[in-house]
């Protein structure tokens, strides 16, 4: 796709493009009392009830975009663990709609072969196709990488789910701008330096999540905290965790394993997500915040723009 295919990268008279407009927007951090810090990434199973009523309004074209994104990922490599069973699917509130769903047709990851389940996911995704994308996205090469390696790894473990690379690339962009946020850098070994570590979900303007691993992911022995570029809470990376640079380790600031954790999480939540009704669910696990929903889905829709 060239700069002129579509209206999301047709620049304004300063040169800046309305996509590269949104993006920043997108990147912009949470002040304290916006929706977006006022609920962990993540929560364990269970910490919000079911609700009912859920009115969805989006366009047709981006509804198609969902369906073609998950059913375009394609790849080839040696299984990871199983997914973990059992996530019970949110349902998001009555008194709110979500009006945005992603994501517009991207063009597939290119896969490469892989020799043995120790290969990172980030070796999976043809580098010149990263390149491109990375160019015309502002995705940090090294995070998309990561996000559609990932994508790749569930296309072929839990061919069902049909996560697109772009709604990873959206998460990770809301969550932590790429692991840039608080002058945090993302190194070429896939690790964020220095960590990124939320506030204590204390309760005081934000959810209570009470210590559940005695400090051991965040070094707090009172509260959680959601931790990394994806930002997992102890609960739920304890649940979840994987390995995705293939060293044996599942890191949370590993932006490869942060990667692949959040994908297993998001197909164990929300079963096929070519179904714009089952994506919205899944996002709602992640984040339960309507306002949330829509910025993911925004995010998503412009990055499957650009690749």
């Amino acid at each position: 796709m060239t700069e002129d295919d579509g209206p999301a990268r047709r620049a304004d008279d300063d040169g800046t493009s309305a996509f590269d407009e949104l993006l920043a927007r997108l990147a912009e951090p949470a002040e304290p009392g916006d929706l977006l810090a006022e609920h962990p990434a993540c929560p364990p199973r269970g910490a919000f009830p079911r609700r009912h009523g859920l009115t969805v309004v989006v366009a047709a074209m981006a509804l198609a975009g969902v369906i073609a994104v998950g059913a375009g990922v394609a790849g080839v490599l040696a299984p990871d663990a199983s997914s973990a069973a059992g996530v019970a699917t949110p349902e998001p509130s009555a008194a709110s709609a979500v009006t945005s769903a992603p994501p517009a047709e991207p063009v597939t990851p290119v896969a490469v072969p892989t020799a043995g389940s120790s290969t990172s996911i980030a070796d999976l995704v043809d580098p010149r196709w990263v390149a491109e994308v990375s160019a015309r996205s502002g995705i940090p090469e090294r995070a998309l990488s990561a996000y559609a390696g990932a994508a790749i790894s569930l296309s072929r473990t839990q061919p069902g789910c049909g996560l697109g690379w772009n709604t990873l690339a959206a998460i990770g962009l809301v969550e932590s701008d790429h692991g840039a946020n608080g002058g945090s850098q993302l190194a070429e070994d896939g690790v964020v330096r220095p960590r990124i570590v939320g506030a204590a979900l204390n309760g005081d303007g934000l959810a209570a999540v009470a210590d559940t691993d005695r400090g051991a992911l965040d070094g707090d022995t009172t509260w959680d905290h959601a931790v990394g570029p994806m930002q997992f809470i102890p609960a739920t990376w304890a649940a979840f965790a994987s390995d995705g640079d293939g060293d044996g380790i599942a890191s949370v600031d590993q932006i490869d394993d942060a990667a692949l954790t959040a994908a297993r999480y998001l197909c164990a939540g929300g079963g096929d997500l070519t179904v714009p009704s089952n994506w919205i669910a899944a996002i709602a696990a992640y984040n339960p915040d309507v306002a949330y929903n829509n910025r993911v889905a925004e995010a998503a829709d412009a990055y499957g723009v650009s690749g």
